[in-house]
């Protein structure tokens, strides 16, 4: 698997049982405490093998700083990407690193899977169940945090959904038997629903009001607090999603946050559903939620209402 249904990771295929999986990710700081910024960044980078319904096993880092930064910043970033990394059962085996004027960091991640077990974003089928299992609106609460307008509570939960891995969801889904699956990171919730339709070649119906949004963050959003990327994700899926005008502005425009190390979509028969359920909430998923259902493919590819 490589570029044509915009998944999470490439796959290469070893042999007839075993493939590896390989992402890379990295971003700018988002949080002040470097220790706390390095656990983010390699949790988002750990998201992509899980999207897959991979272990990952060997990380590199990916380092751009600046020269003042190196002694002072730089190794409290490091040690917080490692003990993520060693948390997730996987290694770190070094890395490479460059000057920079503004600091970058992030992973490059290599995992396993069986051949068996791979799971894609284009399974999903009419008839299924759409599961969230992180609550959306990060984006609008690091734009609050950078403006210094976030309140403690707010913050502390926000970096803690931030640096949850994805890994108990993921093992969830695999166990179960999912038809799809993708993480939701800087396109929002509404464009990597839309890389799924698309790849699945159905249409996703999504319920606004079922959506699990992160505490104190819809004031936020009302007040018109919010990052770029919500905008130019906007202008990519214009005239690709159909938005009910009954849906409240606020709810949309969280629907177009970009989230930094979001929750698993998940695409599931609905069947099997209960039983998901069940057993993420058993892991500790305490946010997941049932958010809509696949149907026929229709004149758009997501319908918001």
């Amino acid at each position: 698997m490589g570029l044509d249904t915009s998944d999470d990771a490439a796959v290469y295929k070893m042999n007839d049982d075993l493939a590896i999986i390989h992402t890379v990710d990295f971003f700018t700081p988002i949080v002040d405490d470097p220790y706390t910024f390095g656990q983010i960044a390699a949790c988002n980078a750990l998201s992509d093998i899980y999207a897959m319904g991979g272990n990952p096993i060997l990380a590199l880092n990916v380092v751009a700083f600046p020269e003042e930064l190196v002694e002072s910043v730089l190794p409290d970033v490091l040690k917080g990407g490692a003990d993520k990394v060693t948390e997730a059962g996987a290694v770190v085996g070094g890395g490479h690193s460059i000057k920079s004027p503004e600091p970058i960091y992030g992973l490059s991640v290599l995992g396993e899977i069986s051949i068996k077990k791979i799971m894609t974003n284009a399974g999903a089928k009419p008839g299924d169940v759409l599961l969230l299992t992180k609550p959306i609106g990060i984006g609008v609460a690091t734009t609050a945090m950078k403006a210094g307008m976030l309140d403690k509570e707010t913050e502390l939960l926000a970096v803690k959904t931030m640096s949850t891995l994805n890994r108990e969801a993921s093992q969830a889904a695999v166990q179960i038997g999912v038809n799809a699956i993708t993480d939701v990171t800087g396109f929002g919730l509404l464009g990597h629903a839309f890389e799924m339709a698309e790849a699945s070649k159905v249409t996703l119906r999504l319920k606004a009001e079922a959506i699990p949004v992160l505490s104190g963050v819809e004031e936020l959003a009302a007040m018109g607090i919010l990052p770029a990327g919500l905008y130019h994700n906007k202008k990519y899926l214009k005239g690709k999603v159909s938005i009910s005008s009954e849906v409240s502005e606020t709810l949309v425009d969280l629907a177009f946050d970009p989230q930094t190390s979001g929750g698993l979509l998940i695409s599931v028969s609905e069947d099997k559903a209960p039983l998901l359920l069940k057993l993420l909430k058993e892991n500790s998923v305490k946010d997941v939620a049932v958010i809509g259902k696949v149907v026929e493919p229709q004149n758009y590819s997501i319908i918001l209402e």
